[in-house]
């Protein structure tokens, strides 16, 4: 029996018989025995197995091959179908058996450098058809399960083409969720919760959805370059400064597409240092990729620079999109550019933008995590990504390098495919080795998902090409317009100030709201750390629980010059606690020029006043008298509010001069708690114009209102004089005091 069964599990490539014959010569199994074996829940192929087809036949031994980590293909059969007796055996191998044959190949002719998965693996089933008592049936002639390959997990075996499949039901239902509106991974996420299964345990990938909502879309694809063109054509006519470019293949389908906004350049021209190159989203009707350039301003509101569409996700479509926005941009690239993990986009930024700093978003690293080790870590999984996020958040190399040979050791992840990956291109994403390059703030998880819900504004699942533009250049006029609403009703609004320090009611002159904030954050945090001076411009600044480590600051007063090992201001351009508490400790009341960047600054409130400072002080002084002498009557009111209107008519006439020796910008006091709302020229003179009335009332319940407060505050105010002590004065009209030029502060009493 062992000699027989050997014999016919003997095949080969050219065509060699393992039997003799059609019938199988073997040595027959007893019936009770057959029968046994055949009625058990044992789903392991056996000699002397019947079936009643080959289809059948097949079933069996792909649910076999399914449960063991490979899949099946039909090979040899003897007879053919509708000669003599038909088809009479049927092999069935393993997909990686037999050998590639080689192609005939031409000089001129490029061929494709493809592996194939054929190892000549000789694991099969064979099947003879019998005819007993005139009832045909299949039986298993021939089996052997020794293969010379490494078997697959389930996990990964479903994704063979054979068992990729996708069932009517399945089909209809992705056909629904795409008329809803969904995203792919939306529906791959929906199904799985349907079904009750793992993560991205379905029998179809990803890329199988795509190809069927492709089948699905009955779109003339001749036309629509023709359209799409047209529509920018007609956009470019309306607007000069609109930019697009484009490109058609031989079968004249547009290839690749990108096209910026005249108030996208502008905003690029300052704010382009750190751009985010979005390509994580697909434009489903086309079929297309998006890449959105998304950047931040310094209020810390997106801008939109940019957008293309791309045929083919390869590094020559990223090359041509990337080489688009250079020209768009005038040649300037960014310094700094945020994208997803992609080698074919890392291969076009660095051929086309050399001088730029690429990076990766942690945000799309971690979002794989729970598909790369849950199942592997187990319970574990949670202490390990915290612990990937410590070391991710540090500030030096050598410390990184230490902590991630312990968690590799600790967790015993060496051998891991993604751990190694990880490690090989840390200096993509990990901070330690990104925090000398400047990112705004724009590398942070939170940040990611604010760009995501901002893409999202003006993205759909089912968008059309030739209304996409218009879509996004509406959503963009509609945002610019509530920007100018908002300037407009607010100004610019009070800032508080929380420690009255000097440096801060400085910074907060010149700074953004938003770009203060940080930095008053840093400040804040400053007074709980302690520095000790190592060397005549070295100190070492540490956190006042800390016993050792701490930053390194170094500081050059007379070059005003300052630094600190966390690079901190390097990688956001708000200078840090370290540097602040260095600089307050020693005497100094104000921030460098340089370290305030003109990244950050608040233009309004930083442009040059081209005259005096005693006449803009006079001026000043002018405003105030006229609200309050204008406020009592109506028809004071009136008059000064006609009058108002014809000088600043006047003052609009003259010319605005390029050139000025005496610039001079708005200080606010340092000594005050509360910052004056600031006002640009041509806000007040909007205000002024557009209704007089209304901004003379506004003033008026304002000034009444201080004077309330300035009252009541005087009220409850004790003199601080000895030997007075009383209500409703101060030391400077105290009744003891008399006429003695004494003040309170040389005394020491205040």
């Amino acid at each position: 029996m062992p000699e027989q069964i050997n014999m016919l599990k003997e095949t080969s490539e050219n065509g060699s018989e393992s039997s003799p014959d059609d019938n199988g010569t073997i040595e027959e199994i007893p019936e009770d025995t057959i029968l046994e074996r055949q009625t058990s829940v044992n789903l392991v192929p056996f000699i002397g197995q019947r079936f009643v087809s080959q289809d059948a036949a097949y079933e069996f031994y792909c649910s076999f091959a399914k449960q063991c980590g490979f899949s099946i293909r039909r090979h040899r059969t003897r007879g053919k179908d509708g000669v003599g007796r038909g088809i009479t055996r049927r092999d069935f191998t393993c997909h990686r058996g037999g050998y590639p044959q080689l192609k005939p190949t031409s000089d001129d002719k490029l061929q494709r450098n493809r592996k194939s998965t054929r190892c000549g693996c000789q694991a099969y089933m064979r099947i003879v058809k019998r005819a007993d008592f005139d009832v045909p049936e299949w039986r298993v002639t021939g089996f052997s399960n020794v293969h010379n390959h490494e078997l697959l997990k389930f996990n990964e075996v479903q994704l063979l083409p054979a068992y990729s499949t996708m069932t009517a039901d399945d089909k209809s239902r992705i056909c629904m969720y795409a008329k809803a509106g969904m995203s792919v991974r939306q529906m791959l996420r929906l199904m799985e919760l349907e079904k009750g299964i793992k993560l991205g345990c379905l029998p179809f990938s990803e890329i199988d959805v795509r190809n069927l909502l492709q089948s699905f879309r009955n779109v003339d694809r001749d036309n629509d370059p023709i359209d799409l063109l047209k529509m920018c054509k007609e956009k470019k006519d309306r607007d000069p400064n609109f930019k697009y470019n484009y490109k058609i293949d031989s079968n004249n389908r547009l290839e690749h597409i990108a096209w910026s906004y005249a108030s996208s350049i502008k905003l690029y021209e300052t704010f382009g240092d750190v751009v985010v190159f979005d390509t994580t989203h697909r434009l489903d009707a086309y079929d297309m990729l998006l890449g959105i350039w998304i950047g931040v301003d310094n209020s810390g509101t997106y801008c939109f620079f940019g957008c293309v569409l791309l045929r083919d996700e390869n590094m020559q479509s990223f090359s041509w999109g990337l080489k688009t926005l250079l020209s768009f941009m005038n040649g300037k690239g960014p310094g700094t550019i945020l994208t997803d993990q992609n080698t074919c986009l890392k291969e076009a930024l660095a051929t086309e933008m050399p001088g730029t700093k690429h990076a990766f978003s942690i945000w799309h690293i971690i979002s794989k995590f729970s598909d790369w080790f849950s199942v592997i870590l187990g319970s574990q999984y949670d202490n390990w990504k915290a612990e990937f996020h410590r070391l991710y958040n540090l500030h030096a190399v050598e410390e990184f390098e230490i902590g991630w040979r312990e968690m590799t050791n600790t967790y015993g992840l060496h051998g891991n495919k993604h751990i190694v990956s990880l490690y090989a291109l840390r200096t993509y994403w990990a901070l330690p080795f990104l925090r000398s390059y400047f990112f705004a703030g724009m590398s942070s998880t939170f940040q990611v998902e604010l760009i995501n819900s901002y893409i999202q504004r003006f993205l759909s699942a089912q968008a059309v090409i030739d209304n996409f533009i218009e879509q996004v250049a509406s959503v963009l006029d509609a945002r610019d317009q509530a920007g100018a609403k908002l300037k407009m009703l607010h100004k610019t609004p009070k800032v508080s100030l929380k420690t009255g320090s000097p440096i801060e009611s400085h910074a907060a002159t010149v700074l953004t709201p938003f770009a203060f904030c940080k930095l008053q954050e840093e400040l804040v945090l400053a007074a709980q750390y302690a520095t000790m001076l190592v060397d005549d411009s070295y100190f070492i600044v540490r956190h006042h629980t800390e016993a050792d480590g701490g930053c390194k600051v170094l500081w050059v007063p007379h070059d005003e010059f300052i630094t600190c090992s966390c690079r901190h201001f390097e990688f956001s351009g708000i200078i840090c606690r370290h540097v602040l508490r260095v600089i307050s400790s020693n005497n100094c009341f104000h921030i460098p020029d340089k370290y305030l960047p003109m990244r950050w600054r608040d233009l309004s409130l930083t442009k040059p006043v081209r005259t005096s400072s005693g006449k803009v002080q006079l001026l000043q002084s002018m405003i105030s008298s006229l609200i309050t002498e204008s406020i009592e009557t109506e028809d004071r009111l009136d008059v000064a509010c006609d009058n108002i209107a014809l000088v600043l008519a006047r003052i609009k006439e003259f010319p605005i001069t390029a050139d000025g020796d005496n610039d001079i910008s708005y200080n606010s006091p340092s000594g005050s708690l509360i910052l004056p709302e600031v006002e640009d020229s041509d806000s007040i003179a909007q205000s002024f114009s557009g209704n007089p009335h209304e901004f003379l009332a506004f003033a008026k319940l304002k000034d009444r209102r201080a004077r309330d407060e300035l009252d009541m505050y005087r009220k409850r105010r004790r003199c601080p004089v000895p030997c007075c002590g009383q209500f409703g004065h101060e030391a400077s009209n105290c009744p003891i005091m008399g006429d003695d030029d004494l003040n309170g502060d040389g005394l020491g009493f205040l």
